[in-house]
């Protein structure tokens, strides 16, 4: 059987840990996988980087898709996550209820993280300019390129996280708060296409094909993203 090789957004690190291997057990495919934020992994791709499949936030695959990188018409969407907040086990719980009460969460918190390059972490930034606090949020905001920011959290070096729901869920040690308030949240689809590049089709098609099954989906609500 064919090794499989994906590149793939954090967004859905904590999906893939489980659907790779029911899938490597239905198929017998061997898969190997990294991961990044969407932008870092665009800058991979243009710097000549393949694998069989990526996968990104929907707009990003149909970009590809448009520049000749991905095959058309294997787009195939998984599932919308989310952004949301989470704290170390154990700390108190802030309220998010509401925009107000929000905002003053982020007044009120010594510290936030959020990515510098994630989809997440770039609307929220933008977030906080528009409730017009970015002044006071900025100077006591951890900022990583990438990764799992709940980690920072659980570390200790931040006390509230944002991000897509699906990531703050995948890190343990991390309190899952719950999600933005609904008139500033944003939902974001995450798809997989495959590679011009694929060195085994067959194999990536059967991928994208197991994907969809309802055993993948039961995956995705599990881990907190939705499948509507």
């Amino acid at each position: 059987m064919a090794d499989l090789s994906i590149i793939s957004s954090t967004g859905v690190s904590s999906i893939m840990q489980e659907l790779i291997p029911a899938f490597e057990r239905e198929s017998g495919h061997r898969v190997t996988i990294s991961y990044n934020t969407s932008n870092i992994i665009m800058d991979r791709l243009k710097r000549g980087e393949s694998a069989d499949l990526v996968i990104l936030t929907a707009p990003l695959i149909d970009s590809l898709t448009q520049q000749g990188r991905l095959q058309a018409g294997t787009r195939t969407d998984m599932a919308k996550s989310g952004i949301g907040v989470a704290v170390k086990a154990g700390s108190p719980r802030p309220d998010i209820s509401t925009v107000a009460a929000f905002k003053q969460t982020l007044l009120d918190t010594p510290s936030v993280a959020y990515t510098g390059t994630g989809a997440s972490g770039l609307y929220f930034a933008g977030l906080v300019e528009k409730m017009g606090i970015a002044n006071e949020v900025k100077p006591k905001s951890k900022i990583p390129a990438g990764g799992l920011v709940a980690e920072l959290v659980v570390k200790g070096e931040a006390a509230v996280a944002v991000q897509m729901i699906s990531e703050l869920k995948a890190v343990p040690g991390a309190d899952y708060v719950g999600p933005l308030p609904a008139p500033m949240q944003l939902y974001t689809v995450f798809s997989a296409g495959m590679l011009a590049q694929a060195t085994d089709t067959a194999a990536a098609q059967s991928m994208l094909a197991f994907m969809k099954k309802p055993q993948a989906l039961a995956i995705y609500r599990a881990k907190g993203m939705d499948t509507d």
